[in-house]
């Protein structure tokens, strides 16, 4: 497609190196420069390793995936630290993590009792597992709403006044609110955002699945985060980005207009991709590469599932970083 093609990034020649610990770096940099990011965002380079399954105490399945980085120090009272990372393991039987640290470039410590939110939670289900933590601090509770789906096709919220004791509240998604067929409707970002036309004040990114197996970005928009409308047809199709499957969506806006950055699968390139929908989502400009993975560690041809946060006025990006579910939770620098 050429909406993909007018912009990329330089792949960076990477040295393989070692991985020292939790928090520190892995010795493999991009040494290429890389062209400045479409629709004017920062250019994020590799910086660190953050977590690596191995090294983790609840590690079920050997693999971690989806981070959610939160900084806290200003919402909550006596955090463990400045930044909460949320991750999950995917495979049975999951279950929702957490590790804090004082700087988005680590070190972070795994919390001791994880899972925070485990797979059965009685009485409200039993699944086979639970991933894709996504923490939004809705200002109009004071909590941290946490998303996360279990099984596939059913997303779900629970709340929380210090962000690691929740309280359940509902099922948010499910695939029976789209069209007839859908088989998956998971990996879920919610967002603050006004939608005055549609009564909405958040929106949700997610994957979604139809028959085919092939998957594209959806989106629902919501006055209170609880309950929401979806719109039937999805917000990015994977045939508009001339790819197999997307997935990982996150929100980003700028200059009054909004964007959504999704992964691709590694058949594809394994790149971040970003998409103008324009201040009402009614846009659909595909600008290409956002973000090219490195050829070598800790990439190895593949990044998802961004989450961005600001530190000290520096803007970073955690991501997944390597091969589906056998990779590792890394950190780039905006510059």
């Amino acid at each position: 497609m050429a909406g993909v093609n007018r912009r990329s990034f330089l792949r960076g020649a990477a040295a393989t190196g070692t991985v020292l610990a939790v928090g520190t770096a892995v010795g493999t940099a991009m040494t290429s420069t890389a062209a400045a990011a479409p629709g004017g965002f920062p250019d994020y380079r590799y910086a660190k390793t953050l977590l690596i399954p191995s090294e983790l105490k609840y590690r079920p399945t050997g693999e971690i995936i989806f981070p959610c980085i939160r900084g806290v120090y200003d919402r909550l009272s006596n955090p463990l630290g400045r930044y909460y990372l949320y991750y999950a393991p995917h495979d049975p039987p999951g279950g929702i993590c957490l590790a804090y640290g004082d700087s988005l470039e680590g070190p972070f410590t795994e919390y001791p009792h994880n899972p925070i939110v485990s797979k059965d939670w009685q009485p409200h289900y039993n699944v086979s597992h639970v991933s894709s933590p996504h923490v939004l601090w809705n200002e109009d509770a004071g909590e941290m709403w946490l998303y996360f789906h279990g099984e596939n096709h059913t997303t779900r919220l629970a709340r929380s006044k210090d962000g690691i004791d929740f309280t359940y509240d509902r099922v948010v998604l499910d695939k029976s609110m789209l069209p007839s067929g859908t088989q998956e409707t998971s990996y879920a970002r919610v967002f603050r955002y006004d939608l005055p036309d549609r009564g909405a004040r958040y929106v949700m990114l997610f994957m979604r699945r139809p028959q085919a197996d092939n998957r594209d970005i959806g989106w629902g928009w919501s006055a209170d985060g609880r309950s929401w409308s979806f719109a039937q047809e999805p917000l990015v199709r994977h045939s508009d980005v001339g790819m197999r499957d997307l997935s990982g969506p996150h929100l980003l806006t700028r200059n009054g207009s909004a964007y959504v950055v999704y992964h691709t699968d590694k058949g594809s390139g394994g790149n971040l991709l970003i998409t103008e929908v324009g201040r009402d989502f009614s846009r659909r400009e595909h600008l290409g590469v956002f973000h090219a993975s490195m050829d070598g560690g800790p990439d190895n041809g593949r990044v998802a599932a961004p989450s961005f946060g600001t530190d000290k006025g520096v803007p970073y990006m955690v991501y997944e970083a390597g091969d589906r579910l056998n990779g590792s939770i890394a950190v780039a620098r905006g510059s």
